[in-house]
Formats: structure tokens, C-alpha cells, sequence
């Protein structure tokens, strides 16, 4: 049993080691940010950058951040598996909140909007952003593995944008000094596999699913391909193969300038951020 744990072990950081060499994910003297929840596979990004840094000749370092939404009875248990994890690998962490930022919850906002995640998603990445910007960070890292990525790849299909195709890489451009850089080491990875790495391991990972999920476009995704996997083994790495041709494509050209409100990166005078949070505000 040790031995399939060793060679599982061994698969898993050999396939996210050539993502990073491969890629150029990480490079010398970076600063690397990783984005955790505390959830499975923002703890294996966390564990597996650490295990690269020991074994690398290249000089970077390592901070992490998590983003506290507001949500009761369900983020403070992720809240502790990062500290927990951050602490046994000795990586720095900040934690900041929705109510610091906005002075309300996420579970304040909830039914304001058809679905949760969309408010969710702009102010989670918003914070993240920020956060990476004041920490000077060269990258951010997050745990987008291969089950996330199709399913943003079809969703982005069905709404026919095009244009966005360009992003389904394990590395981003930067288009601004204040957008940060984001990488994807579990890129190659599928969910079932990460999963796998946690119980084999013992890893402390907050294992519930958010409970506003169930409102997300991605949740209906999600439960299609793994039914069509079920059924036709083999669709999700056609669907990936698929997408690593858009590669090729020349990332969109937008031109972004600093937020009038709050100074972030933004494609209009106003940031998406900022204006969700007006609109919040004169309803709540």
C-alpha cells in the first residue's frame, strides 16, 4: 500500500513539476502568491509549489492568501485548514474578509442576486488581486485543475465569447502593473485525482461543498461532464485536447487603466468591483 502512495505521490508532483518547467510557470527570484480556501485543490497548489521550491534550483518564494466571504457555518473550517497547512509548511498567510473590504457578508448579499456566485467570484478575485498587488507578488497562484478549466471552457463556448478562448492556459500574460499574473499548476490534473492525493495522504482539507454552489452555472456543468465521463470515458480529455489548440489564438487586446474609485486595474473608469458594490449598497 505505501508503494502505490509513493508512486501516486510521485505522479502527482512529476505532472505538476513539468507543468511549471513546461510553462514557465514559475521563474527565478518570483514572488508566488497562492490563492487557498482550504479546500482540496487550493492545498494541493499550496503543497505541491513547496515541494517544487525544495527540490529547485531556482530562487523564489512563497505566501499565501485566503478570502474569508462570509458565509456561516461553512468558511471558518476552510479558514483553519489553510492556517493549519500554512503553518505545518511554514508559509506566510493573509486572510481578509468581504466585511473589511465592503462591510458586509456575502450571506448579507446572497439574495440579492439569481445567483450567489456571481458577486461571489468579482469580489473574491478583486480581493486576491489586491491583496497579491499590496504583497508585491510576481504571480498568483490558484486550483484550477483539469475538470475546472473544461468547464470554463464550455461555459465560455456556449456563450459563444471567443475572444476569451486565449485564457485556457496554464499561464497569463500581464496586461497591467496592477493586474497580477495568474498560474494554474494542477492544470493537467483531474479532480478525481486530487481527491485521491488528500485521502491518501490524511491532508486536513475543508471537504464541504459551499453551499450556494447548487445557484452556479458551473455546478450543472460539472455534473454533465462527469455523467457524459461516466458514460463515454475518455470526453473530458478530448474536450482539454480540444481547447489547447485555442493556444495559438493572440490573447485579446484590452487596454486597462486604474479604477477612479479604488485604483485597481479595470477595462472601464469604474471597476466591475466597485460597481457591484454601489448597486449592493442602495439595496441593502
Amino acid at each position: 500500500m505505501q508503494l502505490e502512495k509513493n508512486k501516486f505521490n510521485k505522479y502527482i508532483q512529476d505532472t505538476v513539476n513539468s507543468t511549471i518547467t513546461e510553462y514557465n510557470l514559475i521563474e527565478e527570484d518570483d514572488k508566488i502568491i497562492v490563492a487557498i480556501s482550504g479546500g482540496k485543490d487550493s492545498i494541493l497548489t499550496l503543497q505541491s509549489i513547496y515541494q517544487f521550491h525544495e527540490i529547485s534550483d531556482l530562487n523564489f518564494s512563497i505566501e499565501a492568501v485566503c478570502i474569508d466571504e462570509g458565509i456561516s457555518g461553512y468558511r471558518n473550517k476552510g479558514i483553519d485548514a489553510a492556517k493549519k497547512n500554512c503553518k505545518d509548511l511554514d508559509i506566510p498567510l493573509t486572510i481578509r474578509s468581504f466585511k473589511d473590504e465592503w462591510d458586509y457578508n456575502l450571506d448579507d448579499i446572497a439574495k440579492l442576486y439569481k445567483s450567489t456566485c456571481m458577486p461571489c467570484g468579482v469580489f473574491r478575485r478583486y480581493l486576491i488581486n489586491k491583496v497579491g498587488d499590496q504583497l508585491s507578488a510576481s504571480k498568483i497562484a490558484t486550483g484550477h485543475n483539469l475538470d475546472d478549466e473544461i468547464q470554463s471552457f464550455l461555459m465560455t463556448l456556449s456563450h459563444t465569447d471567443i475572444h476569451k478562448f486565449s485564457k485556457f492556459t496554464p499561464h497569463l500574460n500581464q496586461i497591467h502593473p496592477h493586474l497580477i499574473p495568474r498560474i494554474k499548476p494542477l492544470w493537467k490534473i483531474p479532480e478525481k485525482d486530487v481527491g485521491i492525493w488528500c485521502v491518501l495522504n490524511g491532508i486536513t482539507i475543508h471537504q464541504e461543498e459551499c453551499p450556494y454552489s447548487k445557484t452556479s452555472l458551473r455546478s450543472k456543468v460539472k455534473y454533465y461532464l462527469n455523467d457524459l465521463e461516466e458514460k463515454k470515458p475518455g470526453s473530458k480529455k478530448a474536450i482539454f485536447n480540444s481547447f489547447k489548440k485555442t493556444f495559438n489564438l493572440k490573447q485579446a487586446d484590452v487596454t486597462l487603466i486604474e479604477c477612479e474609485e479604488c485604483g485597481q486595474a479595470s477595462a472601464l473608469n469604474i471597476c466591475k468591483a466597485c460597481q457591484m458594490d454601489k448597486e449592493i449598497k442602495e439595496l441593502l
